[in-house]
């Protein structure tokens, strides 16, 4: 899950993983696969860090697990 904000200074948090695409049309638009369109205030480099940032987190006790393994 990710927070962004919309353009009311609202806060929204989505699900990362159900994002389809995003554009800048000057307005940074979030489409979900199921549809659903959200125009944010941040950035599109603001949202994908932000995703970036989400998965790695996801991925982190994978991380630390397999490298505590024994070869």
């Amino acid at each position: 899950m990710i927070t962004v904000t919309r353009i009311n200074n609202s806060p929204i948090t989505i699900n990362a993983e159900l994002i389809e695409f995003i554009e800048a049309t000057p307005d940074t638009i979030i489409t979900t696969m199921t549809g659903k369109k959200i125009i944010v205030k941040d950035s599109v480099d603001e949202v994908v860090e932000k995703i970036v940032s989400y998965r790695q987190r996801c991925f982190e006790n994978i991380r630390v697990k397999l490298e505590k393994q024994p070869l």
